[in-house]
C-alpha cells in the first residue's frame, strides 16, 4: 500500500502547481477570470463537441441543475452555443464559440511559455522524469475516479491535443489540464 507521505506529498505538488500557475497567469489571458467549474465544462465541450448537459453533468461528477447554471453563465458570456437536438427538441446540444477556442488556446500559450520556461530551467533530468510520471499519474487518475463509479471513458479524454501543454498534449478528461491551471 503507497504510504500517506507519498500520497500527501503527492496532492501538495498537484495543488501547489495549480495555484502557482493559476496565480503567474493571473493578468495574460484577457477577459474576466473563470471559475473552476465553467473551465473545466469548456474543455468537456470542446472534447465533446455536441455533448448534452446531462452527459457533462455525469463526466464531470455534477448535479445536472449545477452544470445547466455553468451552461446558462457560459452562453450569456458568449462562450458556450447551446441548440436543440434536431432528434429531441428537449435535449441541448453544446459546442464552443470561437471566443471559448480563442480564450482555451490563449491559456494553454500561456502556461506552455510559464511552464516550459520553469522547465528550461530545471534540472536537465526533470522533464523526461516528469514525462516518465505522467502515464502512472493517468493510471491513478482513472483508477481513482473508477473507484467513485466514473467510467474509464469519463477519463480517458485528451486536451485538445496540439492545444495542451506542450508535453504530449493528453490528459485525463481535462483534469491533469486543470492541475496545472491557469486561467483561461
Amino acid at each position: 500500500m503507497a504510504s500517506e507521505e507519498l500520497i500527501g506529498e503527492l496532492m501538495r505538488l498537484a495543488a501547489g502547481l495549480r495555484r502557482v500557475s493559476r496565480r503567474r497567469l493571473a493578468g495574460t489571458v484577457p477577459g474576466p477570470r473563470l471559475p473552476e467549474a465553467q473551465r473545466e465544462l469548456l474543455i468537456v465541450v470542446e472534447q465533446r463537441p455536441g455533448i448534452g448537459v446531462s452527459a457533462a453533468a455525469r463526466h464531470l461528477h455534477l448535479a445536472g441543475n449545477s452544470v445547466s447554471t455553468l451552461v446558462n453563465t457560459l452562453v450569456e458570456n458568449g462562450m458556450l452555443r447551446r441548440e436543440n437536438d434536431p432528434a429531441d427538441r428537449r435535449a441541448a446540444r453544446l459546442t464552443l464559440t470561437a471566443a471559448a477556442r480563442a480564450r482555451l488556446d490563449a491559456w494553454r500559450t500561456a502556461r506552455a511559455a510559464l511552464l516550459g520556461a520553469a522547465l528550461d530551467r530545471a534540472d536537465p533530468a526533470d522533464p523526461a522524469a516528469i514525462a516518465a510520471a505522467l502515464p502512472a499519474l493517468r493510471r491513478l487518475l482513472a483508477e481513482v475516479g473508477e473507484s467513485e463509479g466514473a467510467t474509464s471513458a469519463g477519463y480517458g479524454g485528451t486536451d485538445g491535443g496540439a492545444h495542451g501543454s506542450g508535453q504530449g498534449g493528453t490528459d485525463a478528461g481535462g483534469i491533469l489540464d486543470s492541475a496545472v491551471g491557469g486561467r483561461p
